[in-house]
């Protein structure tokens, strides 16, 4: 095999959307992840196109949530308090990003992001000729307690202030359009420009195919250590030593050691520890993304069933996961609809979702252009994962000014 031009750590959604869209520019790519495409939190999200949710997952209540995070086990935001010594730090600096200013330059670069990302979907999908694989059809935000009502209110209000589309709904109207869900819902906000994937690890391997056409190499390896070697990089792996002009970090929460051997830099890098549960008997209940907004949880329909997910856990990459967590979201079901869920053959999952404190990616070009970056996306990896690749081609070009990059040096 010749020596290729651009190296991508990372076979996820991320990686194999940027690999494909720098292969078209003429450039030889190979992948390269010690596991098959798409099998990371790829294979695992929630499939929610979620542009509506330009917030970070975390306000100035998590200091109130705090004591409940530690102690509750099964709850929506849970830090497992034998990871709390290596995740203070990660929450100190999520906590300082809280501050108005910076706040609000959180919220402007997840809008900017979040703006583009359905066009972006809609140009990849289309050129691959599937764009069936995403349902335009919108999403929903229910709440079922009447004292819900003021923080939907305002929760509307701030969304209209970053120009989200949305829209509020009353219980009628939510059960005319879902007619499966339960007279205890209230109303909610209905967001138009969003949508959902029928089946996200499909996507993936339809991107793979594409880029194979396209001359992509994929190979399993594990990346063990990397640096930089006269004009280009060198790659260390359990298969031996790779080569290129460039490498492309795109390996989400196992992203920030091949960083540091490459940048110098040590990134603060943690991650979501996000769990689903699969009913595939469920498949037709919803016709639409829907969640709760006291639960704190989504379901999506997808081709093989009902996917329920959103729960949080802080407890790094090492521990194993607590599969309880997943099944405490078909308890967190009871009551939304009309007839119980079936959880006949499901299947429980866990993934890690790639964050940094101030809930943006990085998406930057350093090392005199010989390292390409593009992880950090949180629970928003499949949302921007079209968008990132086309602005990776713009940074690949030298055109950081067109894609507003978010770079490495702001850590």
């Amino acid at each position: 095999m010749p020596e290729p031009d651009i190296i991508v750590v990372g076979a996820g959604i991320v990686g194999v959307a940027c690999a494909l869209q720098l292969a078209r520019q003429g450039q030889r790519v190979v992948v390269v992840d010690q596991q098959a495409p798409g099998m990371g939190a790829s294979w695992g999200n929630a499939g929610h196109l979620a542009t509506e949710q330009v917030f970070p997952i975390a306000d100035v209540s998590i200091l109130k949530r705090l004591p409940a995070m530690l102690l509750d086990p099964m709850g929506p935001l849970r830090l497992d308090w034998k990871y709390l010594p290596r995740a203070l730090p990660w929450f100190i600096r999520l906590l300082l990003n809280l501050r108005p200013a910076s706040y609000r330059r959180t919220v402007a670069g997840i809008r900017a992001l979040n703006e583009g990302s359905l066009g972006a979907w809609q140009r990849l999908l289309q050129s691959i000729e599937r764009p069936g694989l995403l349902h335009e059809n919108g999403s929903l935000l229910v709440f079922e307690r009447a004292e819900s009502q003021a923080a939907l209110d305002a929760l509307q209000q701030r969304m209209q202030q970053q120009g989200v589309p949305v829209q509020a709904w009353t219980g009628s109207a939510i059960r005319e359009a879902a007619p499966q869900l339960s007279e205890g819902i209230r109303g909610g906000l209905f967001f138009p420009a969003t949508g959902h994937f029928v089946d996200p690890y499909r996507v993936v391997c339809e991107l793979v195919e594409a880029a194979k056409a396209s001359g992509v190499t994929f190979l399993q390896q594990r990346v063990m250590d990397a640096r930089l070697e006269g004009a280009g990089v060198a790659l260390l792996t359990d298969q031996g030593k790779l080569t290129a002009r460039q490498v492309l970090i795109a390996c989400g929460a196992h992203s920030a050691k091949l960083t540091a051997a490459l940048t110098g830099k040590h990134v603060p890098l943690d991650t979501e520890r996000g769990y689903h549960l699969m009913l595939p008997q469920e498949a037709q209940r919803l016709p639409f993304a829907v969640t709760s907004l006291e639960r704190k949880f989504i379901m999506t329909p997808m081709a093989g069933g009902l996917r329920l997910a959103g729960t949080v856990e802080f407890a790094g990459l090492d521990r194993p996961a607590n599969m309880q967590r997943a099944w405490q979201l078909h308890r967190l079901t009871d009551g939304l609809f009309r007839q119980p869920l079936s959880v006949t053959d499901a299947t429980p999952w866990m993934g890690f979702r790639p964050s940094l404190p101030d809930s943006l990616p990085i998406i930057d070009r350093v090392c005199e252009g010989k390292v390409l970056l593009a992880f950090g996306h949180q629970h928003l990896g499949l949302t921007q994962a079209a968008v990132t690749a086309e602005w990776m081609v713009k940074l690949w070009k030298g055109d950081s000014a067109q894609c507003g990059a978010y770079r490495l040096g702001r850590f």
